[in-house]
């Protein structure tokens, strides 16, 4: 049945293939979640992407699944290459059909691409040669042709297993620099028989793969290929090289669609595409997939930072591709789907591309989030709103970004929920968090918020600071403090002495710093690199000093990596492994972390700390005897981020 959807009349129409209609052109794009378990497709993988496809979602292709022993590359991939993970998967396709969604599958092998060790020994890697991978040091060791026509037959097997499980498609990759992206690379793939050399024989393994799985799965399983229509490395495939490859394999009767993305795995720069930072802008690959579309016949999906549905629709009404993936979008508000097609496009959370709690859990090893909706990958727990059993009166102190979700989500409840912000506008340090350069769109945590909150009823007072006095006369049954931090001054010794000064004064414009900057960034995290940026910007000379292995240590790593870029073509001063030890007026006086010895930075203006902060506590303290029930969260707990002032502002409010 044709979904129908005000304002959006491209992204609501159904796509057909191979008799398989998917109901929209919005796509949950492979990702890894790390919820497999031992058994692969686990109940919290399912709960995570049936919450999407009762949201709406079209499409949903589960993350990759190896298809050879070989082909593990972290310790909690899912094993496709055993009849065991066939049970999973049915209970898989069964949970999101029953939602009406289309559901397909990734097959994988990383080839080079080893990302961790299974038992702490170094795995032996796989590729067409002995072409060492940059990012993750690996030296591989050739396949043999034996091991290929084993991986090809993988392949086949692995998709006549989803088959089996009802699964509509496979999704083959050849993205990103993984296997099959490393035998289309004359520069990675070096061998002299008939699976390298000439541009055919770098194409054999994919077109022999897509017979495999044809001759096995028959005629009715969609079958597609993801590649990366530009690695955007030195030694990375080209927009050239990609747009012949995907025009020759146009021509395979077996394969039915492309799915366009970019970067590889193998580089630093490159690997930031993986899952692009805020600092890429908004479907930035749709012009990539309108040049692959131009050249073939095939459907043309494409993905990349499309945050919003109008996004989406644009991209569909230009005819630049066919399917767009929504995944972060997805991963931010399971519900963006419905939320459009009825028209509450003010009622979406829109992704903020932080990448803090996706794609920055899963490099910890541990269950994707996300920062502003912590109840994805927590679904059993948090996926259902369970309405008070009681009403009560709650006062929540502090505006941010924890107080904004526990007040939400309490009155959403239905608990009288009253917010109390001491300044004149809600979002606490998110306020200042979008000053610094490339991260505006973090403000977008406080506009979701602030939804969040009408939409509940939150009655909301601000310029009012709650005091021991006001809760008394207004006898809650609870007090939520969440009154934040402020930033923290060590004692050092020059302190008084130094031109010194703290980031928020640097954010807010209320200091004149002066020709020269010096650093001391603590925290290791975007604070420390949005100031070097944004006074390197303004024309100082800016030395960053850094009490970690590198500044932005603490943070997800394309974020950082893609700084450090940007602050190196700036000229920034990195100085790694020091602590701030005194000042003078001209030189800021640091000791080596490992080695204890002096590290002077002489030619000094201005001293600013980035040293953390310290908990803001006057309302807690006050209240230490009050009879009523009192919750401290986030900063006022203990100097964190957003993500765990918003987790513990749900978890509070959800035991109320």
């Amino acid at each position: 049945m044709a979904e129908t959807g005000a304002g959006f009349p491209h992204l609501f129409t159904p796509l057909t293939i191979r008799g398989v209609t998917i109901r929209n052109r919005i796509m949950s794009t492979g990702h890894e979640t790390a919820m497999a378990g031992p058994e692969g497709i686990s109940e919290q993988l399912i709960a995570y992407h049936r919450a999407r496809a009762a949201g709406g979602c079209g499409l949903i292709v589960v993350e990759v699944a190896s298809v050879h022993p070989t082909a593990t590359f972290v310790r909690h991939s899912i094993k496709l290459y055993s009849d065991e993970t066939i049970p999973g998967y049915r209970r898989l396709a069964e949970a999101v059909h029953a939602e009406g969604a289309t559901l397909f599958a990734q097959l994988f092998h990383p080839g080079r691409e080893i990302l961790e060790s299974i038992d702490g020994s170094a795995p032996v890697s796989y590729a067409p040669s002995a072409v060492p991978n940059e990012r993750f040091h690996v030296m591989p060791s050739p396949m043999s042709r034996e091991l290929i026509r084993e991986v090809i037959a993988g392949y086949g097997d692995a998709a006549r297993r989803l088959q089996t499980a009802g699964v509509d498609g496979c999704e083959i990759l050849c993205s990103m620099g993984y296997l099959l992206a490393q035998f289309l690379n004359p520069r990675v793939n070096r061998r002299s028989d008939d699976y390298g050399g000439s541009f055919d024989n770098r194409l054999r393994i994919v077109r022999e793969l897509l017979a495999d799985i044809r001759a096995k799965v028959g005629e009715d399983m969609v079958v597609g290929i993801r590649i990366s229509a530009d690695e955007l490395s030195p030694e990375g495939l080209t927009p050239e090289e990609v747009g012949a490859i995907c025009r020759a394999l146009d021509d395979e009767p077996g394969l039915d669609y492309f799915n366009v993305i970019a970067g590889t795995s193998t580089t630093l720069g490159g690997s930031i595409h993986i899952v692009p930072p805020m600092t890429v802008e908004n479907a930035y690959l749709a012009p990539r997939a309108a040049e692959v579309k131009a050249g073939v016949s095939k459907l043309v999906f494409v993905g990349g930072r499309i945050n919003q549905p109008q996004q989406a629709e644009a991209i569909l009404a230009a005819s630049q591709a066919d399917m767009c993936g929504m995944t972060r979008a997805m991963i931010c508000d399971p519900e963006m789907p419905d939320k459009a097609r009825s028209g509450r496009i003010d009622d979406v959370r829109a992704c903020i591309g932080c990448n803090q709690a996706c794609i920055g859990h899963f490099h910890m090893g541990l269950p994707i989030s996300c920062i502003q909706h912590p109840e994805t990958g927590r679904e059993a727990a948090y996926g259902t709103r369970a309405p008070a059993v009681k009403r009560r009166r709650v006062l929540v102190a502090g505006g941010g970004p924890g107080g904004m979700k526990a007040a939400a989500v309490a009155a959403e409840r239905g608990h009288a929920v009253t917010l109390y912000e001491a300044g004149p506008r809600l979002g606490g340090q998110a306020l200042l968090a979008q000053l610094l350069p490339g991260r505006t769109e973090f403000g977008g945590i406080v506009t979701n918020l602030e939804r969040e909150l009408a939409l509940a009823g939150v009655e909301v007072v601000t310029g009012t600071v709650l005091d021991r006095a006001q809760v008394e006369h207004e006898a809650p049954d609870a007090v939520i403090a969440a009154t934040g931090a402020r930033p923290r001054w060590p004692e050092f010794d020059g302190r008084d002495e130094a031109h010194v000064v703290d980031a928020w004064q640097v954010l807010r414009d209320e200091a004149n710093v002066g020709n020269s900057v010096v650093i001391a960034d603590w925290r290791c995290d975007w604070i420390g690199l949005g100031l070097a940026e944004k006074l390197a910007r303004a024309g100082c000379r800016v030395r960053l000093c850094s009490n970690g292995y590198m500044a932005g240590q603490t943070i997800q790593q394309y974020v950082r990596d893609a700084w450090l870029g940007t602050l190196h073509s700036l000229g920034v001063e990195l100085l790694p492994l020091v602590r701030l030890f005194g000042a003078d007026a001209e030189t800021a006086y640091f000791q080596h972390t490992a080695s204890g010895q002096a590290v002077l930075c002489e030619g000094m203006d201005t001293l600013v700390l980035a040293m953390g902060h310290d908990s803001v506590c006057d309302l807690a303290d006050a209240l230490t005897d009050w009879p009523g029930a009192l919750h401290r969260i986030g900063d006022c707990l203990s100097p964190r981020t957003a993500e765990e002032a918003v987790l513990e502002g749900l978890k509070v409010a959800a035991a109320l």
